[in-house]
């Protein structure tokens, strides 16, 4: 039995990322043997849609429970339709973290524990000092989302700072996602996603 914990880093040693879908990377472990492997987050700057592709991808490992910070809606949506424990409010070392659950000190999330589009925009450091950017953001987006600026973090870590955003943000258009096999259908203003049907294979849409 495998698991994936959201990590800032590729090492056991490595932080627990707070964010799911827009994290640096996963270590995919073995709980019992302490065998691991790490694997980078494809979709952590990806404009939109990350908490799907995220799940699809974790869900394409294997893997029987994900621990992480936070996870939205949407990604718990995909990740408990593939089977997968989701268990948020984890921090600290991932090493502790795969020890706490081998010792069963976790409980499954049944339900999300942030809103959509959570981690957009916060992208920790990885070193001792997050780079906060040189121009902090203050900048919306014309939607429900925030703009992604990238002032460049000046920190030993890997920070991207928030500056006035010019990605606009999840308004009226955009997608709605299936969750269980990726099909793409235009969002309809005034009709949530979750009220449409996946039209090849019946599955409930979701936000993109």
């Amino acid at each position: 039995m495998r698991i994936a914990i959201s990590a800032t880093g590729p090492t056991l040693e490595a932080e627990v990322d707070p964010r799911f879908g827009r994290c640096q990377y996963f270590i995919i472990a073995d709980p019992e043997t302490k065998e691991f492997e790490a694997v980078e987050n494809e979709s952590a700057m990806a404009s939109g849609g990350a908490g799907v592709s995220t799940g699809q991808a974790i869900a394409a490992k294997g893997v029987a429970a994900v621990l992480t910070g936070n996870c939205g809606p949407n990604a718990h949506q995909v990740l408990s339709a593939a089977g997968i424990q989701v268990i948020t409010g984890v921090s600290g070392k991932v090493k502790d973290a795969i020890e706490a659950y081998q010792s069963g000190k976790f409980q499954a999330s049944d339900k999300a524990n942030v809103p959509d589009h959570f981690g957009m925009g916060a992208n920790p450091g990885t070193g001792a000092n997050p780079g906060a950017g040189a121009n902090p953001g203050t900048g919306r987006g014309s939607g429900m989302g925030r703009g992604m600026g990238r002032g460049m973090g000046r920190g030993m870590g890997r920070g991207v700072g928030m500056m006035t955003g010019t990605r606009p943000g999840v308004g009226p258009g955009g997608d709605c996602v299936c969750p269980k096999c990726g099909a793409h259908t235009p969002h309809q203003p005034g009709n949530p996603c979750y009220n449409m049907s996946c039209p090849k294979c019946g599955t409930r849409m979701v936000r993109g």
